[in-house]
């Protein structure tokens, strides 16, 4: 789910049960839209000109705001400021579509459990922990870094955490891409060895950082364990209070 300006595809279809309202959760969805459409990754803002001329504003773009690794301990307030920064940008369509679907599945039930204050903090601050534990492995590279990846690998985690037994629906193409209705302590965890897996093959250049996953996830977990302890898991007394999601 986070990108060197490349795009990413969500690999699972779900809908959550939400209780409450989530405000932080789709404000964090409308901020990114919203910088997104504006920004020249969109493509839609006629300021930033066409062809050759929109092409060098992108790549200025997310060299302002992503976190480039090989400058991020140089001292620079940009730099300092990066990981957070580029939580909020997104290089493609199909990049800002597929985190902002995981994060309005997942987010609103992590963001109950965890009160709207501290999700808030969380998303910010594991999604910069997760960026600045890719830049730390990958302390050569000099390719922008940019995405709410790491921070929604965390929301996966935590939710793996607090809803182990919620079921979601998930479509996998192995399986000929029937949706079929698995509990978290499932899905969850086969989708973040599938990222550990994949970012043992990461190599320099545009793609997916893979490796900004798993630092998220495991990140999300560690919290939700340490923060909120074993008995603060669902245990499933019904539906609503597990987290099922409903049809």
């Amino acid at each position: 789910m986070l990108f060197h300006m490349i795009r990413d595809r969500a690999a699972s279809a779900v809908r959550a049960l939400r209780r409450q309202p989530a405000p932080v959760t789709y404000g964090l969805i409308a901020v990114c839209f919203v910088l997104f459409l504006l920004s020249p990754a969109s493509g839609f803002n006629p300021a930033y000109g066409t062809g050759d001329r929109l092409l060098l504003a992108q790549q200025t773009y997310f060299a302002r705001w992503g976190v480039i690794p090989v400058e991020l301990f140089g001292g620079s307030a940009r730099a300092a400021l990066s990981p957070v920064t580029a939580l909020f940008v997104h290089g493609t369509w199909v990049h800002l579509l597929g985190n902002m679907l995981f994060l309005h599945v997942f987010g609103p039930m992590v963001e109950e459990r965890l009160g709207h204050v501290e999700f808030a903090l969380f998303h910010l601050g594991c999604g910069a922990l997760a960026l600045l534990g890719y830049a730390a492995a990958r302390a050569d590279s000099a390719q922008s870094l940019v995405g709410a990846s790491g921070a929604i690998s965390a929301v996966l985690g935590a939710f793996l955490f607090l809803f182990p037994r919620a079921r979601v629906t998930s479509i996998f193409p192995f399986l000929f891409f029937l949706p079929l209705r698995f509990p978290a302590w499932v899905v969850l965890p086969f989708w973040a060895v599938l990222q550990w897996v994949a970012a043992g093959r990461e190599g320099e250049g545009p793609g997916v950082a893979y490796l900004a996953h798993v630092v998220g996830f495991a990140l999300g977990l560690g919290y939700a364990w340490v923060r909120h302890g074993p008995m603060a898991t669902v245990r499933g007394t019904s539906p609503a209070a597990e987290g099922e999601n409903q049809p």
